[in-house]
């Protein structure tokens, strides 16, 4: 199946969300609304935010005035993440930062998905978050909810808790070819969880990967290692999230659409014993594994 812009995975509750997004994490502000128009004119369909951005304001700004300006255009069209920051760790915190996320992206009614965007520290805290979601989700008012940075431990937590009403439907977390977690990506498939990637460029400290420039001298001419990268994780079956504020970058991240990578250098290029972490100071996942 040829694969678009427009292109999209089935969440378990029906929703459709678009196979590539645009990350907005360290966009400056008062360039994110310019970026994300931009983002959209070239047929991007997904936005990653978060409160801990800073940005959410200026993205619904973006989308609203992309969805005015294209003709025959809806709000279907564009599908907009954004995250609850585990700061706000008490049920009543929780609701509070939901509804400044929503009155921040007025403009566009309501929010495809919202994520809990890393676990607090305490079982209370994490479950008292979920269920602010979950009651916000049974409004309406967000129509997927999921987590981000969550271990396989904290999945079973949470999937056991007897006041669950609503299953996360996504978990985000760092993928990369040398960064697999495949305990944590067999759980989420075996529970219909699907699975994006931030960080799918490695923040770019991989970019000049030998391995990457000679697999693309020899099978891949004219691509460049970010599409590469990007391609593989659509390829492993993930939603990757890659960011970037030129406008040309932005295009070639979208053009990762236009090629397949073969079996075989699929396998050459999946590291299944490495562990490499674009910021090791950022890593949840492994910094709590022994805890939770």
């Amino acid at each position: 199946m040829k694969l678009t812009p427009a292109t999209t995975k089935t969440l378990k509750n029906g929703v459709k969300i678009p196979i590539l997004g645009l990350g907005v994490y360290k966009a400056p502000k008062e360039e994110t609304e310019s970026i994300v128009y931009t983002a959209l004119k070239q047929g991007y369909r997904h936005i990653d935010s978060a409160q801990f951005y800073g940005n959410e304001r200026e993205v619904g700004l973006a989308i609203a005035k992309y969805l005015k300006d294209e003709p025959g255009s809806s709000r279907n069209d564009v599908f907009y993440t954004t995250k609850l920051a585990p700061t706000n760790a008490t049920y009543e915190q929780a609701k509070s930062a939901i509804l400044e996320s929503l009155e921040k992206v007025k403009e566009i009614g309501y929010i495809d998905l919202c994520l809990i965007h890393s676990p607090a520290l305490e079982k209370t805290q994490r479950l008292d978050m979920w269920k602010a979601l979950q009651e916000f989700y049974e409004e309406g008012r967000i129509k997927a909810i999921g987590v981000s940075n969550y271990s396989v431990l904290l999945l079973k937590e949470l999937l056991g808790w007897e006041g669950l009403k609503v299953e996360p439907s996504v978990n985000q977390f760092e993928l990369n070819p040398w960064l697999l977690r495949l305990d944590l990506c067999e759980f989420c498939n075996e529970k219909g969880i699907v699975i994006e990637a931030f960080s799918p460029l490695t923040r770019g400290k991989r970019l000049d990967d030998p391995e990457l420039l000679r697999l693309i001298e020899k099978s891949y001419p004219g691509k460049t290692t970010a599409q590469i990268l990007i391609r593989w994780s659509l390829q492993m079956g993930f939603i990757p999230l890659p960011k970037s504020s030129n406008e040309q970058r932005l295009l070639a991240n979208l053009q990762s659409l236009d090629f397949e990578i073969s079996d075989e250098d699929m396998k050459q290029l999946t590291h299944e014993n490495d562990y490499y972490v674009s910021n090791p100071a950022f890593d949840p996942i492994k910094k709590y594994f022994d805890k939770w």
